[in-house]
C-alpha cells in the first residue's frame, strides 16, 4: 500500500496566449497569491514573452517561490484567451508544466478553465474581417 505523504497543496494557474505566459500560484482556495510571474519578465525582447523558454524560465522561478514557503504539490488549471479569440493555449503552457514537475513539485489534476462562450459576443474586426 502507498504511504500517504504531507504534502501541501495549492493551485498552479497558467494563462498561456500567443503573446504571454503568465504562471500564477495560489493556495487551494485560490485566495491567496503566492507567487505570480510572466514569460514577458524573463526576457528583454517583448516579442519573446509568448515563446517557450521564457515561459519554462517563468515557471522555474514560479516553482522555486513556492517551494520556498513550503508548497510541495500542485493542481494546475490552464487557460488560453477564450471567448471569441484563440481557444488554444498559447506555446508556453507545455513547458510551463514540465518545467512545475522538473523543479520537484508533485503534479495532481491538469484541468482546461479556458472560458468557452455558449453564444458569443460579436467578433471584433467588423462585416469583412481584419483587413491585412
Amino acid at each position: 500500500m502507498v504511504e500517504r505523504q504531507n504534502l501541501k497543496w495549492g493551485v498552479a494557474h497558467i494563462f498561456s496566449s500567443s503573446n504571454n505566459t503568465i504562471i500564477h500560484i495560489t493556495d487551494i482556495t485560490g485566495s491567496e497569491t503566492i507567487a505570480r510571474i510572466s514569460a514577458g519578465m524573463m526576457t528583454d525582447k517583448a516579442r519573446e514573452g509568448g515563446d517557450p523558454y521564457p515561459a519554462l524560465l517563468a515557471a522555474t522561478k514560479v516553482a522555486e517561490i513556492a517551494l520556498g514557503k513550503g508548497l510541495t504539490a500542485v493542481h494546475i488549471k490552464v487557460r488560453a484567451p477564450g471567448g471569441t479569440k484563440s481557444k488554444s493555449p498559447g506555446a508556453g503552457a507545455q513547458p510551463a508544466i514540465r518545467a512545475l514537475a522538473r523543479a520537484g513539485m508533485r503534479i495532481g489534476r491538469i484541468e482546461d478553465v479556458t472560458p468557452v462562450p455558449h453564444d458569443s459576443c460579436r467578433k471584433k474586426g467588423g462585416r469583412r474581417g481584419r483587413r491585412v
